[in-house]
């Protein structure tokens, strides 16, 4: 088995297993915090740059930071549907209007300064966005419901395959339909679907909204990472790109955190 392949079967999967019992330690909003760090979209990247260059990847990176405002989308789209429809319903309408954004986004190609200008205003103003949730449902501590606790252990390999296989599928996908392309694939919301999905039915439909509430905050270093891939892969080896933007994007996090920390919750 090669590195890239070991890559996309094993680190995602793992990655999923640790945001899950993370929220069940912390709660929704910590998970949905840790799921928007770059767990996914960065293996992707790395396999891309690996696969077809570091000029390619830098590309792609520009469309995935672009295709944070699709994953906006995604997020207010489901919590909204959810209101009205279960599991089963509200996904698939919320993946059509991921798939929708998409669609637009790649009609427009702003400057990489301004596109970074706009996911950013798009981050602020979407908490705000989002349906208003019952007092003790939106604390941030919130755990998962007693009766899904017990389910967590049996269902974590489903979550794990689930997010092989989608990972799998999309850079299989990304390779054959150029950089851009590429990039808006690598945002697929692998987390979000196998996360949010597993996490309405366990612990309800509160619990999913504050999961993808806390999203939002972790994208700002998720946007800081796709940047800082677009500018250095230009520039430096891929080793030592992905890893300063890494270490750029944990900062980020952290940062982000503890402002949001200082604030009440909304």
């Amino acid at each position: 088995m090669n590195a890239i392949l070991a890559l996309k079967l094993f680190l995602v999967p793992s990655l999923i297993y640790a945001v899950t019992l993370a929220g069940r330690r912390w709660g929704p909003g910590v998970a949905g915090w840790l799921s928007a760090f770059p767990v996914v979209a960065g293996p992707i990247l790395l396999a891309i740059a690996l696969e077809q260059g570091a000029a390619f990847a830098a590309a792609a990176a520009e469309g995935t930071l672009m295709a944070v405002l699709a994953i906006i989308v995604f997020s207010l789209s489901y919590a909204w549907a959810s209101a009205r429809w279960n599991v089963a319903r509200a996904m698939p309408a919320a993946l059509a209007a991921w798939g929708l954004a998409v669609a637009g986004l790649q009609a427009v190609r702003p400057a990489l300064p301004l596109a970074a200008l706009l996911v950013v205003a798009a981050l602020l103003l979407a908490p705000r966005l989002f349906p208003s949730l019952p007092a003790a449902a939106a604390a941030p501590g919130a755990q998962p419901l007693p009766a899904a606790r017990a389910r967590f252990g049996g269902d974590l390999p489903w979550r794990m395959l689930a997010g092989a296989l989608l990972v799998m599928s999309v850079s299989a996908a990304a390779a054959g339909l150029g950089p851009r392309l590429s990039g808006f694939l690598a945002m697929f919301p692998v987390m979000g679907t196998v996360l949010v999905g597993f996490t309405h039915v366990q612990s309800g439909r509160a619990s999913a909204v504050q999961l993808l509430r806390g999203t939002m905050l972790g994208y700002f270093a998720f946007a800081a990472f796709c940047l800082s891939i677009a500018l250095l892969l230009r520039a430096q080896p891929v080793p030592v790109s992905f890893g300063a933007a890494f270490v750029f994007a944990l900062t980020i996090q952290l940062l982000a955190k503890a402002a949001s920390s200082k604030r009440p919750a909304p």
